[in-house]
């Protein structure tokens, strides 16, 4: 998924009343405002009333869903056969402008704070995962040496501490 996918697709879904957050590796690099590594997939957070209208248009365009093994009605992929996929994070908002991500007994959210991201892709502005949230969402799991590129950049670049599983 290179820059310039990403910004289309960024783009369209805005062309179409639908507002997303950039989630995951080119949520990094947004808010870094330059890109740091290929991207395989362009993580984005949606709301579920918008699901269907995004899924329509990307069906349009060729893509389908890609098999996981941990696909669900909150998280998947669609992806077209010229290697570009979408990784669908689905939320519902509640009264306070968190976004419940998954069954609400799980409670899992996104922060009302953490979708008040903005950063830049090849000089267009995007909404994204704010700086501190990208930071805290990088643990709790297995960490990659790719994750600490990133987590260390966004420290250096907004003057965060990195996280005690970082140092």
């Amino acid at each position: 998924m290179t820059s310039k996918d990403a910004v289309e697709f960024y783009k369209e879904m805005t062309k179409l009343g639908i507002t997303i957050c950039l989630d995951g590796g080119w949520g990094v690099d947004a808010l870094l405002e330059k890109q740091s590594r290929p991207h395989s997939d362009l993580d984005i957070t949606i709301q579920q009333k918008d699901v269907q209208r995004a899924r329509e248009f990307l069906e349009e365009h060729g893509y389908k869903d890609v098999p996981r093994g941990d696909t669900t009605y909150f998280n998947f992929v669609l992806g077209d056969d010229k290697g570009h996929q979408v990784d669908f994070h689905v939320i519902v908002f509640d009264k306070n402008g968190n976004g419940i991500y998954g069954p609400k007994e799980k409670g899992i959210m996104y922060p009302a704070a953490s979708l008040k991201g903005t950063g830049v892709i090849d000089g267009h502005e995007v909404k994204c995962i704010s700086p501190e949230y990208m930071i805290k969402f990088h643990t709790g799991y297995t960490l990659r040496e790719v994750d600490f590129i990133d987590v260390r950049a966004l420290c250096k670049k907004f003057k965060l501490d990195p996280p005690q599983e970082y140092r």
